[in-house]
């Protein structure tokens, strides 16, 4: 089985799969249309796709962050043509301080590392910080991930002139309801940014 099949047909905004031929976008990014601009996945998260992300983040097996940018870099390079312009500036979704503590490591840090961003593309990793020890969204039920990400993320003070006018792009290793990525989408243009895009390694077939 191809588990990662380029011919599955996505919502342009949030990546979810769409069994409609017609329709470019879900039915909620359509009701509700988020601050990001673009999702692009690599695969569905599901067996046994799921146990790279969980051998990762709950094993520490360090080397699944290789692999898993392999497959990200792919995709980042098979949708720069569906773009207005490269991104100039990438950036992991950080972790609280707390739970980097606790984990070891920024899972979606050890993801962009190795990715060869396309010409033009820093990496800055501290760019946004987590300053709110938030639940893990994949615990919640979806009417409390908005009240659990509000207030969380903040601009590095330091570093925030740089997304003044820039398409951004948002490394992450799931996506689910997309909350956690339309926070910081939310940020980044508040501060400036003129696109966000999201590189998300798995994507939940359910909202």
């Amino acid at each position: 089985m191809d588990y990662f099949s380029r011919s599955i047909r996505r919502c342009d905004q949030c990546g979810i799969p769409l069994y409609s031929k017609i329709d470019s976008a879900c039915g909620n990014c359509i009701k509700t249309p988020p601050f990001f601009d673009a999702t692009f996945v690599s695969c569905n998260y599901s067996a046994p796709i799921d146990s790279l992300v969980l051998g990762l983040k709950f094993g520490h097996q360090l080397h699944m962050a290789t692999l898993i940018a392999g497959f990200l870099e792919e995709t980042i390079q098979n949708n720069l043509k569906h773009m207005p312009t490269n991104p100039a500036i990438f950036c992991p979704v950080p972790l609280s301080r707390q739970r980097l503590i606790t984990r070891g490591f920024n899972q979606s840090l050890e993801i962009a590392r190795p990715i060869n961003l396309p010409d033009g593309g820093i990496l800055i990793p501290d760019l946004i910080w987590r300053l709110k020890n938030t639940l893990q969204q994949s615990s919640l039920h979806p009417d409390d991930r908005q009240r659990n990400v509000r207030g969380a993320f903040f601009t590095n003070p330091a570093l925030a002139h740089q997304i003044q006018g820039q398409h951004l792009a948002v490394i992450d290793d799931v996506i689910t309801t997309g909350t956690t990525l339309n926070a910081i989408a939310k940020l980044l243009k508040q501060a400036g940014a003129v696109r966000v895009t999201n590189f998300v390694f798995a994507r939940t077939t359910w909202h």
